[in-house]
């Protein structure tokens, strides 16, 4: 069984290192490897090649590569909290809340591109402890968390489409849809640096995680401190979310596609499910943003649409699928 996951976790790192190499050699602009090559050494400065491959393609790997590590962590943080197997940032209505402080954020800080981090950060930890706040009201259950997570949602994307009606001057299509498109190094500065220290926050926090998974009277008589645990967690995984819609918008379904295939894989610890989410993660993020970019070049079809071409289907699977000759419920 160890030689079996070690063998998944190689092949992983070599999909990702694949994926990374793809992404700066192809799209609409096929370069050569050796010119790739002169560019990343610095030999050659002046040519067109280095400034495509500077200026563009390494920031959109980059940011493919940390928006696919936090949205993926996080979806495995939120359903390791919220025991709920369809949780996940947008699926509860975290990237809502995420999207709707941003959209503020660029209406009364326009020129302020720092700041956005921030109130995405903000906007989803108040979306997250809402939707748990209106769930512990009720009855805690699953399907609960997820109509909570609808209802809020509803309410934000409202608010979007409202701000997006009434100040014209900002450019949205990409933001709501989810892109990669535009990035530059000093924009994934400090939103990528957040979604890395909290990435390895979460990891000292895995084992914390799977005693949650156990319930919360089992979790306290092994000494863990819940509601604490349980905010940090929430937190972590509102940075992980809220700093990835800060700069690539609302990319959708990675948070619950990758969790479940790697749950498959390796089971329900998080000291496993974390990492190897995060490579999974990055590594599919990067594939689709590769397939828009060559599939009907030279236009581009944002990374968001490939995702949700592929999360829809997955995510009514995951409704419809049995187990055990019972469907599972929400």
């Amino acid at each position: 069984m160890k030689k079996h996951k070690s063998i998944t976790i190689l092949l992983m790192c070599m999909l990702l290192l694949v994926s990374v190499c793809a992404g700066i050699l192809f799209g609409s602009v096929n370069i050569a490897f050796k010119d790739i090559l002169n560019c990343l050494t610095g030999t050659d400065r002046s040519s067109t090649s280095y400034i495509l491959i500077t200026t563009v393609r390494i920031p959109r790997v980059l940011g493919g590569l940390f928006a696919g590590i936090g949205l993926s962590c996080s979806g495995v943080i939120l359903q390791g909290v919220m025991n709920n197997s369809l949780a996940s940032p947008s699926t509860i209505g975290v990237n809502s809340g995420s999207g709707f402080a941003v959209m503020l954020a660029m209406i009364f800080f326009p020129a302020n591109s720092f700041i956005l981090p921030v109130f995405a950060f903000c906007g989803a930890l108040i979306t997250t402890l809402l939707i748990f706040f209106l769930a512990a009201l009720s009855d805690s259950s699953r399907t609960t968390i997820i109509l909570a997570g609808i209802t809020v949602s509803s309410f934000l994307s409202a608010g979007i489409n409202t701000i997006k009606l009434l100040n014209t001057d900002i450019t949205l299509t990409s933001f709501l849809i989810g892109s990669l498109s535009g990035l530059t190094l000093s924009r994934l500065i400090l939103p990528c640096l957040c979604i890395a220290i909290a990435f390895f926050v979460s990891l000292f926090l895995a084992q914390p995680l799977n005693m949650l998974g156990l319930g919360d009277d089992i979790a306290r008589s092994l000494g863990l401190r819940v509601s604490l645990t349980r905010f940090l967690l929430l937190s972590l995984a509102s940075i992980l979310a809220g700093c990835v819609v800060s700069f690539a918008g609302l990319l959708g379904f990675i948070g619950l596609i990758i969790p479940h295939i790697c749950r498959r894989l390796f089971g329900n610890d998080a000291r496993f499910l974390l990492p190897c989410s995060a490579l999974l993660g990055g590594s599919f993020v990067l594939l689709c943003d590769l397939l828009g970019r060559i599939l009907f070049s030279p236009f581009e079809l944002p990374a968001g649409i490939i995702m949700s071409f592929v999360g829809g289907p997955f995510f009514l699977y995951l409704l419809l699928k049995k187990k055990g000759g019972r469907r599972v419920h929400a």
